[in-house]
């Protein structure tokens, strides 16, 4: 019953944007907040250099079989599935959830819960802290790219991809760079951080849907359409847990490996990517835009809870001795 539970940070997240329905920030506070959400999401992903050891990141780029098909769900067939769905059905959303929709696909995977699914399920866990680290770092290069390629077309983008590379992928330089000193006092202090980053997100959230409540996002937005969302969110994901499944059994990878592909291929990131909307997005569209990410992330993690304890049980079943099975009958 613990994964039935509300995730805290989803409390913080729902708790931010009644915030900023009911108390929106405007006029000379917009700039402050604009400054000290840049500040912030720099501070993270310096932090996050910081925190991650240079074996872990240079492990993540060498174990290159493994990690090319994870990389290859993440960023190739997501984006497909995206773009598929936008043309079978345009009208379905309104222009600014699909470009979330889109945008979604074009994130990298999660860390910390794609190596606890793994682990829960049984599946290689040093593989998925590998490809998990992967994907994230690569993510900050190649999510621009495919931003662009993805969502040029519809005349969304206000911010130059290449923002992304100072504002986050030079302060996760410098944390690297930082790290041989800075890297066992992060550790230290990992649970103060993590609620550092959280508090980021927090803010970043608040200021963006602060401009879309100003900009008439509630009145924009029925009921029926935040319905259809979630329900597209998870079509989405079952259909790239299939296609994972799928070709983790084609490529004849072992079942631990199959694990990894499943859970880490599958996941995108809420904490990485809340700043790159706010980089790449209109400040007025951001609030939308960001709407399908945040629904995904509650919807990852209670799917793919279920379905790591249910892997997690076949396994115990199938490796239980005949005798132990029947008496356990």
């Amino acid at each position: 019953m613990r994964f039935l539970k509300m995730d805290p940070f989803l409390v913080g997240l729902l708790c931010a944007i009644f915030l900023a329905s009911v108390l929106p920030c405007h006029g000379a506070a917009v700039p402050v907040f604009h400054w000290l959400s840049v500040g912030l999401i720099a501070l993270m992903f310096f932090l996050q250099g910081a925190r991650l050891s240079r074996k872990a990141v240079v492990d993540g780029m060498v174990a290159w079989r493994l990690h090319l098909l994870i990389l290859c769900c993440t960023f190739v067939i997501f984006p497909l599935l995206g773009l598929a769905a936008h043309a079978l059905l345009p009208g379905l959303l309104l222009p600014e959830l699909w470009l979330g929709i889109l945008f979604l696909c074009c994130l990298p995977s999660t860390v910390q819960s794609s190596i606890a699914f793994t682990s829960i399920a049984g599946g290689n866990v040093p593989a998925a802290v590998c490809a998990a680290t992967a994907s994230n770092v690569l993510g900050i290069f190649i999510t621009p790219v495919l931003v662009g390629l993805v969502l040029s077309q519809h005349g969304q983008l206000s911010g130059n991809p290449l923002d992304i590379v100072f504002q986050l992928l030079l302060p996760f330089i410098a944390g690297q760079v930082l790290q041989p000193w800075l890297g066992a006092w992060a550790h230290r202090n990992k649970t103060l951080l993590s609620f550092s980053d959280r508090g980021s997100i927090l803010v970043v959230v608040y200021a963006a849907f602060s401009d879309a409540v100003m900009q008439g996002l509630w009145h924009k937005l029925p009921l029926a359409d935040l319905g259809m969302v979630a329900l597209a969110d998870t079509v989405l994901l079952g259909l790239v847990l299939v296609s994972t499944t799928l070709l983790s059994r084609f490529m004849g990878l072992s079942r631990a490996d199959e694990i990894t592909v499943i859970f880490c291929g599958s996941k995108k990131t809420l904490a990485s990517g809340v700043p790159m909307a706010n980089v790449l997005f209109p400040a007025a569209s951001v609030g939308l835009i960001v709407l399908p990410l945040m629904l995904y992330h509650q919807i990852q993690l209670f799917i793919c809870a279920v379905l790591a304890r249910r892997l997690a049980q076949w396994k115990k079943s199938e490796e239980a001795p005949p005798a132990a099975a029947g008496q356990d009958a």
